[in-house]
């Protein structure tokens, strides 16, 4: 088979670019469908593209040789009764339509090279009913806090509509390393994805290139003698490193822990050297009606650095669901 193109029909708009290749592909896996992405096998409109791309109606994709006959599927590996325990024990509110867990820093969402254990794989240790619950967004493995899952398939479809729409309310906790130049603001820059020695990367768009529009608004909550400041960051849009890729090059301020994006300038002698990235809280709407708000306190690593420096670390509400 040949290099073909493809045409989204209307009737397929806003599909994700994974979703709709693997159901024209079946034998897809998603190892080999996010090679295709990262070598630029795979364009939209001409354009190099990410799995979540959104599709729409009369787009061209450049598809090479695909795979036609599916593997047989392995079967499902028994949770350790341990994992099974610790991701119940990390639960922060459930109900019919929706499971909210406190995501610990270390635990990829799904799996990949080298990756043995990741959220997805446990997810049936959270199926109270029988039914697996569905992921709806994702957190950098190494981010802790607040991950929403969806547990049947119309909570999913509107939960992803919030999440794309950004009909919701995000907030972070970060310790960067310095002071922001402002106490507080906003931070918009194009981002681009590149392949360099630390692998691949988000990095600013180059003037005059092409880029995905990111917005983050920052409030600095307390400072430690320039040496760091406690942040509260409010993303606007969920490009893939975003908050990162803002404090190391927005406000020139690395988040601790973060030697991708920031060096060695991102690293505190006495402090630990984990990323001081934290999902504190969510605003959603909820599936069957109302508003969800749900907030968790920080992992340990980040705690002890807070009292370090003196950081107050107020206590996380309890999950407050509105009519």
């Amino acid at each position: 088979m040949s290099v073909q193109t493809l045409i989204v029909p209307p009737a397929e708009a806003d599909t994700r670019l994974d979703r709709w290749l693997k159901r024209r592909f079946p034998a897809l896996t998603q190892g080999a469908l996010q090679k295709m992405l990262r070598t630029g096998q795979i364009r939209v409109d001409g354009k190099r593209a990410e799995a979540n791309t959104r599709l729409a109606a009369g787009a061209e994709l450049r598809v090479p040789p695909m795979p036609t006959e599916q593997a047989p599927k392995a079967e499902p590996k028994a949770i350790p009764e341990a994992h099974a325990e610790e991701i119940r024990s990390r639960v922060l509110f459930r109900d019919q339509s929706v499971i909210v867990i406190d995501k610990p820093p270390g635990l990829a969402v799904q799996g990949g090279s080298g990756i043995t254990k990741h959220l997805d794989g446990l997810l049936d240790a959270l199926a109270y009913d029988g039914e697996r619950p569905r992921l709806v967004h994702r957190l950098d493995r190494d981010t802790s806090g607040v991950l929403v899952l969806a547990r049947s398939a119309p909570a999913a479809a509107h939960l992803a509509k919030a999440f794309r729409g950004r009909d919701m309310e995000k907030t972070y906790w970060a310790i960067v390393v310095g002071e922001p130049e402002h106490r507080s603001g906003r931070i918009s820059m194009l981002l681009a994805r590149e392949n360099g020695p630390r692998g691949e990367r988000t990095v600013p768009a180059a003037p005059g290139g092409e880029g995905a529009r990111s917005v983050t608004d920052y409030t600095t909550l307390d400072v430690a003698k320039r040496r760091a400041a406690f942040l509260e960051m409010h993303p606007h849009t969920g490009r893939t490193h975003q908050l990162r890729v803002h404090c190391a090059e927005g406000l020139r301020c690395p988040i601790l822990g973060d030697g991708k994006y920031g060096g060695e300038a991102a690293h505190l002698e006495g402090l630990s050297g984990s990323l001081h990235l934290h999902a504190r809280s969510l605003r959603l709407p909820h599936p069957e009606g109302g508003t969800l708000e749900v907030s968790a306190a920080p992992p340990p690593h980040f705690e002890t650095t807070m009292r370090f420096f003196g950081f107050d670390n107020p206590a996380p509400r309890p999950p407050k669901r509105s009519k």
